[in-house]
């Protein structure tokens, strides 16, 4: 069966793709864009493999007129992405579990993944 999209996990997931800004202790920062998205956490593609249960600053943008949700997280797991070709680099699919996030950024995650699967689930049903 494949994939539709929707995570129907105790914090729902949706498919989203929002900028989002990884930041560690050490100062590396990577700018890239969320695969998927719940109220409990976030699915990112990285270059690198920040290592599991890593502390990390996030900074993320759900849209470019919206401000930015700002929170600290948890690195939760890391698969290793093969590219298409040898010659690609290595990717790392990385779950990001949200910590110290205020309630009110938790609301505008947790509004957008509903409108998301609501979204996904009108065009399944055709309307």
């Amino acid at each position: 069966m494949m994939w539709d999209g929707v995570d129907r996990r105790r914090f729902p997931r949706a498919v989203c793709r929002c900028r989002i800004r990884v930041s560690t202790d050490g100062e590396e920062v990577v700018d890239t864009f969320t695969e998927n998205i719940g109220a409990g956490g976030v699915c990112v593609v990285l270059d690198k493999d920040f290592g599991l249960f890593g502390k990390v600053s996030l900074e993320m943008l759900p849209a470019e007129d919206e401000k930015p949700i700002l929170c600290k997280g948890t690195i939760v797991w890391v698969v290793k992405r093969h590219g298409m070709h040898k010659t690609e680099p290595l990717k790392y699919d990385t779950g990001i579990e949200f910590l110290d996030i205020s309630e009110e950024d938790r609301g505008r995650v947790s509004r957008l993944v509903e409108k998301i699967i609501k979204e996904m689930e009108a065009e399944a049903a055709g309307e």
